[in-house]
Formats: structure tokens, C-alpha cells, sequence
């Protein structure tokens, strides 16, 4: 298949696109310059110059294309408004990335005992709501001739197999925790995320790309921890012996902005069981606090120097 991919140059989207080349399908990925146009090229994908703005450009290579993976920006409406008219009543496939961050709620460091699944009712708070209206038109499609499917990642962590090796949750908390020297959570720390390997993503995207029914959406997780968990393993990593401390909101906020609130101070729990019974999905990566204390976030900061061998 010739498949189009935005963000191809991400950790995600490149991901993908590094295993759909591995599968022997050619990828086109877009990219915004000559030198990363160069970079994307040594991996087997070819590259086109543009942005998401350039919808022109956007438009042509997907009336190309066999299927159009969207791993660039969830909530922007103009991408996915360019290239879902194109491929209207084609049959093709349109895979649309957005986030378990959606039915985020406003936990300040507290535990919320809610799950989530696909069917579960929620009102997405202001900062989501654009990325609500992004996936209803999405899948609307999937009633006009495009196989469109939303997949919904949770907190991705692993080396990603692209040109951009890290997600954000866990690398931006050990960014912290080497700039302070003590590993942190937002107030206490009890707030839960599900969680999901990049590899394992990689498969849901490549499995929806096979098989999934059209106006289809999926979440992808492969368990659950507390942000303070997650502080607690960049502790250990670090040699601090699993210390954490609370960082007040009002901190947290001034150095992080609302991310701060809408992201690592929030509750984000799903159930990626219809993913595992329609798909076939068997996610099968390493665990999250796994892979942070023994696995690639620990060789990480091995090579940059920053721990002993």
C-alpha cells in the first residue's frame, strides 16, 4: 500500500511510519523542511515538504494515496477538513490519532475511581473540546465512503522507532527531576493514567489499518499507574531511593501552564478492551515503571552521560 502520514517526523506518527516501511509498504510522511525532508528520507520514507497550513498540499498527496494515517496535531480541524472530502466515497482508510487526555478530568493530584470506555458518556473540558469536534467529524466519514477509525493513545512511553525517540508525560518528569534533584508529583500524586507502549500503539494503528470497521474508535492502554508511581521509578532510576516530594500547583502551573492541570494533575482511565476483542490487539510491551527503571529510559540517560554505565 502507499500510505500518507502526518507527523511522520514525530514520535508517533515516525513510529508508525518505520513499521509500515519495515512491512514493505511505501510511506509518504510530510515533513516542514529540506534537512529533516533528508532525515526522513535515510529511513525509507518519502518525504514531502509542506506544513498542516499548506492544505493544498495536504489535499494532492492524499488523493494519491492508498490510506492516510493523521499522527500530527488532534485537535487541528483544517488537516482533517483538507483531506477527508478528497477521499470521500473511496473507500479508503483515514486513521485519525487523538488522546485518552480527552475525557481528562480536573483531578489536581487526586484518584478518580472512573474508567472509561469508547461508550462511556463524558463533556470533554474546554481545553478538549476542539479535539472533540475533530473526532465527531472523523468519524462522520465513516457514513460517506471513507474507512475512517479514531484511535485515542493514553500516556505513551518506550524509544520511539522514528526520528523523534520520546514521548512527553515521563521524559518531561525526569526533565524535572534532574533540574530540581528530586523527583516530583503534583500534590499527592494519586491521579491515574492508563498507559500504553509505543510498539504496542504502533500494532493498534497497523491492526485499524487492516481490519477496523468504518466510524470506528479505539483507546489503547495496557494498564494503569498514579503520576506519583511514575515519580516514585524516575527516584529510583536516579538513585534517590524511590523519595518523592509534592510540587504545588501554583508551581507547577507557572512552569508548566495548564498542562500542568489538564495532563499531570489529571485522572485519564480507559478500558482498551474493545481494541483487544474486535482487533486482535495483544499488547505485549514492557510495563511502564519497568521500562523507566531497567529499560529504555535508564540506556537513555546512559548514552547522554547523565548515569553511570
Amino acid at each position: 500500500m502507499r500510505i500518507f502520514v502526518t507527523g511522520a517526523t514525530g514520535y508517533i506518527g515516525g513510529s508508525i511510519a518505520a513499521r509500515l516501511v519495515a512491512r514493505g509498504h511505501e510511506v509518504v510522511g510530510l515533513t516542514r523542511s529540506a534537512e529533516s525532508a533528508a532525515r526522513l528520507r535515510e529511513t525509507g520514507v518519502t518525504p514531502v515538504v509542506g506544513s498542516l497550513v499548506a492544505l493544498g498540499t495536504l489535499a494532492e498527496v492524499a488523493s494519491g494515496v492508498d490510506a492516510v494515517i493523521n499522527a500530527a496535531n488532534s485537535d487541528d480541524p483544517f488537516v482533517v477538513e483538507a483531506i477527508l472530502p478528497v477521499l470521500e466515497g473511496t473507500g479508503k482508510s483515514f486513521i485519525h490519532t487523538s488522546g485518552s487526555s480527552i475525557i481528562a478530568d480536573r483531578g489536581g493530584g487526586e484518584r478518580s475511581d472512573l474508567v472509561f470506555n469508547e461508550d462511556t458518556p463524558f463533556v470533554a473540558l474546554p481545553e478538549r473540546q476542539g479535539r472533540a469536534a475533530v473526532e465527531r467529524l472523523v468519524l462522520s466519514y465513516g457514513q460517506r465512503g471513507v474507512r475512517s477509525v479514531v484511535v485515542r493513545p493514553t500516556l505513551i512511553y518506550g524509544q520511539g522507532a522514528g526520528l523523534h525517540k520520546s514521548s512527553i508525560q515521563v521524559p518531561r518528569m525526569l526533565d524535572l527531576a534532574l533540574a530540581k534533584g528530586k523527583a516530583l508529583h503534583i500534590g499527592k500524586g494519586e491521579n491515574v493514567w492508563s498507559n500504553v507502549h509505543i510498539d504496542d500503539v504502533v500494532d493498534l494503528y497497523l491492526l485499524a489499518l487492516e481490519m477496523a470497521p468504518p466510524g470506528s474508535l479505539f483507546f489503547a492502554e495496557n494498564g494503569e499507574c498514579s503520576m506519583r508511581t511514575i515519580a516514585e521509578a524516575i527516584s529510583r532510576l536516579l538513585g534517590h531511593g524511590g523519595r518523592t516530594e509534592s510540587w504545588p500547583m501554583e508551581e507547577a502551573l507557572k512552569d508548566w501552564g495548564i498542562s500542568a492541570q489538564a495532563t499531570f494533575a489529571s485522572n485519564s482511565r480507559v478500558s482498551a478492551q474493545k481494541a483487544r476483542a474486535m482487533l486482535g490487539w495483544n499488547p505485549k510491551g514492557p510495563g511502564l515503571v519497568e521500562d523507566v527503571e531497567h529499560g529504555s529510559y535508564r540506556a537513555l540517560l546512559v548514552a547522554e552521560g547523565k548515569l553511570p554505565a
